[in-house]
């Protein structure tokens, strides 16, 4: 388990069963929550809520505190025997947590030599989950539910993949994105309203002139970077190429002052993604590329161009799938052939290390944009493996985000020319047929990637947002 923060287990039930039925739904639910933290390598601990969820006016304290209190993350409700749903109006209205449901019962079977009444009434979750099932959709309440036995590989499965999202869902409130100059000019889709983003999703965004972050940038002492450069040499290959090895030094060196700046002046404000544009690079020798390629395998969210809505979405993302083979992407050229149909997506230099399958390499290259020195980059072949991606657009009206299953591709054919990082995928259901629907449905050219997360979890993140998406599979 990764940090002190955690869910509560909230077990529904009522005072007509008595005090010893009520006596063993606590303990029942007390070994499952023992067991689950014990067995179920949960990224978060599940505590148990001590009072049982048997009257409007507890339901309501419990939600009341869960809301306030920023290290509970959001409630798991299981009913172990009948619960009068009306008991949950107040309390479920005000939550403003994730719930869960978790429709399981203590015991996976029937014990029919032993069952009678007493037995029914305690064990009645089949029972309890349609009346608690009823008010949560009455109520139009964005819960998941998850069924089966809690001991059930597949339901812990879903239980820890709804736990990181539930964690990514309340780190959005805190998500600050720093944009170093504006958005690149006549784009359109990279344009949106912050205001709203700050209304829906929590996400500070706010505007620096490169001025400000030079000022960072010319503060890095010669002994910050030597001691860096150290560290590239050992977990990089340096490809100098034509480059003397000076002149490539010199420009790895000055990305490695861009590194140390950019996450100075991130850190000091409580900024967990930024972006960069090409064309405002006044007063730096490089577009940020190594630089950002770095912070990126750290967890700082980003996207070219001015695209605040990308990078907070990057990191978002990253938070869910706890920073693996996660990261900011752009479609760039395809394979049309019959027997091929793939996307090959990269970006002029800031292609995101956690999804490397090779040891990366350092380039130097010359880029054909920005008019600066050349930049130092990380390149590498992408992993393979299913996984989604994913964009967000600004609609006028709302927000709207496009989710399409992609299956990686291990790359065979080299590429000694491209001197940037890449990632080849297949589209689902098919080329033709996903790209249109992205097409027609508005989709960017910016997008995140990633190899870890699923559809699943996409949904139920997009859920808990009430947000509209289309899902292309």
């Amino acid at each position: 388990m990764t940090t002190t923060k955690k869910f509560w287990f909230v077990i529904g039930s009522q005072e007509l069963y008595g005090d010893d039925a009520l006596a063993q739904v606590k303990q029942n639910a007390q070994n499952i929550t023992d067991e689950l933290n014990a067995q179920a390598q949960l990224p978060f601990e599940i505590e148990l809520q001590t009072k049982l969820a048997i009257s409007t006016d507890v339901i309501t304290d419990i939600m009341k505190e869960a809301n306030y209190r920023d290290d509970i993350l959001g409630v798991i409700t299981w009913m172990h025997t009948f619960s009068p749903a009306k008991m949950w109006i107040r309390g479920t209205k005000l939550l403003q947590k994730p719930l869960l449901h978790l429709a399981t019962q203590y015991k996976n079977d029937i014990s029919w030599e032993n069952i009678d009444m007493d037995y029914m009434n305690l064990h009645q979750s089949a029972h309890g989950d349609r009346e608690y099932g009823y008010i949560n959709r009455r109520l139009n309440k964005k819960n998941e539910i998850i069924f089966g036995h809690w001991k059930d590989e597949n339901v812990q499965k879903q239980l820890r993949e709804w736990m990181v999202v539930a964690n990514a869902y309340n780190e959005s409130f805190n998500l600050k994105v720093a944009i170093f100059g504006d958005n690149m000019r006549n784009v359109a889709v990279t344009e949106g309203d912050k205001i709203e983003a700050q209304i829906q999703y929590g996400w500070t965004v706010d505007y620096f002139g490169i001025g400000d972050l030079v000022e960072y940038v010319n503060q890095v002492t010669d002994s910050e970077v030597d001691q860096l450069f150290k560290s590239y040499e050992d977990l990089y290959d340096f490809e100098y190429r034509e480059y003397s090895k000076d002149a490539f030094n010199a420009s790895v060196k000055e990305q490695i002052k861009y590194e140390i700046a950019i996450k100075r002046f991130l850190d000091e404000g409580g900024y967990t993604a930024f972006t960069s544009n090409f064309e405002d690079l006044h007063g730096m020798k490089q577009l940020p590329g190594l630089a950002v390629q770095r912070l990126n395998e750290q967890g700082y969210g980003f996207a070219g161009e001015g695209d605040w809505k990308t990078a907070a979405l990057d990191r978002l993302l990253k938070i869910a799938a706890e920073n693996e083979a996660t990261g900011f992407m752009e479609d760039y050229t395809y394979d049309l052939r019959s027997h091929q149909s793939h996307i090959l997506g990269a970006h002029m230099l800031e292609v995101d290390p956690t999804l490397a399958d090779t040891k990366p390499k350092i380039v130097v290259n010359p880029l054909g944009i920005g008019g600066k020195e050349d930049p130092a980059r990380l390149v590498f072949d992408g992993k393979a493996g299913d996984g989604v991606v994913v964009t967000m657009m600004d609609l006028g009206t709302h927000f709207k985000f496009i989710v399409n299953e992609i299956t990686a591709k291990q790359l065979d054919e080299p590429a000694p020319n491209l001197p940037v990082a890449r990632v080849l995928w297949d589209v689902k259901p098919s080329l033709e047929q996903g790209v249109k629907r992205w097409i027609e449905e508005g989709g960017g050219h910016h997008t995140v990637l990633s190899l870890k997360l699923n559809t699943s979890q996409i949904e139920i993140l997009l859920n808990m947002f009430d947000s509209e998406y289309t899902l292309i599979n």
